[in-house]
C-alpha cells in the first residue's frame, strides 16, 4: 500500500467517523435514540452515494457543457489517448470536448469501463503534444485508480454530514427539541456548526492527495515528469488569463487545475495543491530518473477486454 493510499484511507476513516458522530447526534437529539440517528445517517449516505455512482458522469458532462465526440471529431485527443490507455491497463475511454477557452481537462465516470476523458478547446490550443500527453496521463491515472469514485464518495459523505447537521441545527433553534437551556444544547449547536466545516476540509484533503498521486502515477507511467510540469506552468498562466469556470464548484475537484480562482484564504479550501508545489515535485522526480527511463507499464488489459469504447 502506497503512502498516498494510506493517507486516503486514514482520511476516509476520519470522515466516516465524523459521519457516524453526526448521525448519532441527529438521532439522539431529534428522536431520543442513537441507533435511529445512525440508521438515518447511513440511509442518507447510501442514497447520496448510489445517485452519485450512477449519475456523476452525466451531471459533470451536463454542467460543463461538454460534448461526447468521436475520434474523427477530435483526432489529436484520440491519438494520444489511444496510445496511453494500454500503458495504464485501460480500455479506451470515451472522449469529450468542452467549448471553453479556459485551459483544463478532467476525467469522470463511475469505473474504468465507463470513463470519459474531457478536454477544453483552450487546452488543445495552449499545449503541444508532449504537454498534452502529460495532462492526459494524469487523467488516465485518475481513471486507473478509480479516483473519480473516491472523490465522489468523499463529496457525498461530506454532503450527507452537512445535510444532517443542518437538520440538527434547524430543529435545535426552531423546532423546540432537546434541552435548550442545558449544556447538551450548546454542545449540539457547536457540533452542528463545526462538523460540516471539518467534513469539507477532510474532503478537500482527500482531493489534494489524489491529485498529487495522479501526478506521480501519470508522470512515472509515461516516463516524463517534465511534460506535465511544463503543462501545469502553461495551465496556471492560461487559467489566470481566461478565468472561465468549468462546470460547478462541486465538480472543480475533477479538473487538472482548479478552475475557480481565490486568494490566500481560498488555498485552505482548494481542491488542488498549489501549482508551484506540484511543479516542484515533478521536477524533482525528473531529476532522480535514470537516463532513458521509459516509464512504468502497469498490468495489461484483462482477458477479453476490448480496445474500443466501454
Amino acid at each position: 500500500m502506497t503512502s498516498a493510499t494510506m493517507k486516503t484511507a486514514l482520511l476516509f476513516g476520519v470522515i466516516i467517523g465524523l459521519f457516524i458522530v453526526v448521525g448519532g447526534i441527529l438521532g439522539a437529539w431529534l428522536f431520543g435514540s442513537l441507533i435511529a440517528g445512525l440508521l438515518i445517517a447511513l440511509a442518507l449516505g447510501a442514497v447520496f452515494n448510489l445517485i452519485s455512482y450512477f449519475f456523476c458522469d452525466k451531471f459533470v458532462i451536463w454542467s460543463s457543457h461538454a460534448k461526447i465526440v468521436t475520434a474523427a471529431e477530435a483526432p489529436r485527443l484520440a491519438k494520444i489517448v489511444d496510445e496511453l490507455a494500454p500503458k495504464f491497463g485501460l480500455v479506451k475511454p470515451r472522449l469529450a470536448l468542452i467549448p471553453s477557452q479556459a485551459p483544463n481537462a478532467f476525467a469522470t465516470g463511475r469505473n474504468p469501463e465507463h470513463a470519459i476523458v474531457a478536454a477544453t478547446e483552450g487546452i488543445l490550443r495552449l499545449c503541444d503534444d508532449r504537454e498534452l500527453r502529460g495532462v492526459l496521463a494524469h487523467e488516465l491515472a485518475h481513471v486507473k485508480d478509480r479516483d473519480i469514485l473516491v472523490m465522489t464518495f468523499a463529496a457525498t459523505v461530506a454532503g450527507a454530514i452537512s445535510f444532517a447537521a443542518q437538520m440538527v441545527l434547524f430543529q435545535s433553534l426552531f423546532g423546540g427539541g432537546g434541552n435548550r437551556g442545558g449544556q447538551n444544547f450548546i454542545v449540539v449547536i457547536i457540533a452542528a456548526i463545526t462538523a460540516p466545516i471539518a467534513a469539507l476540509l477532510i474532503q478537500l484533503a482527500i482531493s489534494r492527495s489524489r491529485e498529487l498521486h495522479a501526478d506521480e502515477v501519470g508522470a512515472m507511467t509515461i516516463g516524463d515528469p517534465n511534460a506535465l510540469a511544463d503543462a501545469l506552468q502553461k495551465l496556471e498562466e492560461g487559467t489566470s488569463r481566461n478565468p472561465q469556470p468549468i462546470g460547478t464548484p462541486a465538480t472543480a475537484a475533477l479538473c487538472i487545475v482548479n478552475p475557480l480562482r481565490g486568494g490566500a484564504l481560498a488555498t485552505l479550501f482548494s481542491t488542488h495543491p498549489p501549482i508551484g508545489e506540484r511543479i516542484r515535485i515533478l521536477r524533482q522526480m525528473a531529476s532522480r530518473m535514470p537516463p532513458n527511463f521509459g516509464g512504468v507499464v502497469p498490468r495489461p488489459l484483462r482477458s477479453g477486454a476490448r480496445a474500443g469504447h466501454a
